[in-house]
């Protein structure tokens, strides 16, 4: 029997720093993309890969129910959402020229600031070495604590997700009478 060892020959790295690694990279080069792309179509596709690499983190962290939550709220819904509100409203590409294409120097140098601020903030930040001990994340305690501390949380996202789905079927609804918008 072929056993894989503990850490990558020739790097000394467990195999969880390179999943780390290799995840962290996919989220950062997926948020790029969503930004950079001039297709909006497939800018909420490497969106969804994003979310899909958050989830892989969140799993690699040990937190399996908060993986789950990810693909099912945010890839299954949230994604699916807002493509088919790009889809319904909106042509597929962008304009060739926006206003904010003429802003990239304000835009870069506000990026190195941020970059610099976040340096800052993490090096000035005293880490401790050892996190509190982890309790046991079972389905059952998120759901007694959503349904007795956190209900009214809940109920306002159940409200503006349900505003938000009514707006979308006001939006995709196509208008039939005569003489109306649609028409002209």
């Amino acid at each position: 029997m072929l056993t894989i060892p503990t850490t990558i020959p020739f790097l000394g790295w467990t195999w969880n720093d390179l999943l780390f690694l290799v995840l962290a990279g996919g989220l950062l080069g997926s948020a790029l993309m969503v930004v950079l792309s001039r297709n909006i179509i497939h800018s909420g596709l490497w969106m969804i890969l994003g979310f899909l690499m958050l989830a892989g983190l969140y799993a690699l962290l040990g937190a399996p129910l908060l993986a789950g939550a990810q693909v099912l709220i945010y890839i299954g819904a949230i994604s699916v959402l807002i493509l088919f509100a790009i889809m319904l409203t909106q042509s597929k590409a962008g304009p060739a020229n926006l206003v904010f294409h003429h802003q990239a120097w304000a835009a870069a140098l506000a990026a190195v600031g941020l970059g610099l601020l976040l340096v800052i903030v993490v090096g000035a930040t005293p880490w401790p070495l050892e996190g509190p001990s982890a309790e046991a994340q079972t389905s059952t305690n998120v759901a007694a604590l959503l349904f007795s501390d956190f209900v009214l949380p809940l109920e306002v996202v159940g409200v503006i997700l349900l505003a938000s789905v009514v707006g979308g079927v006001f939006l995709a609804k196509k208008d039939d009478r005569p003489g109306s918008d649609a028409d002209r």
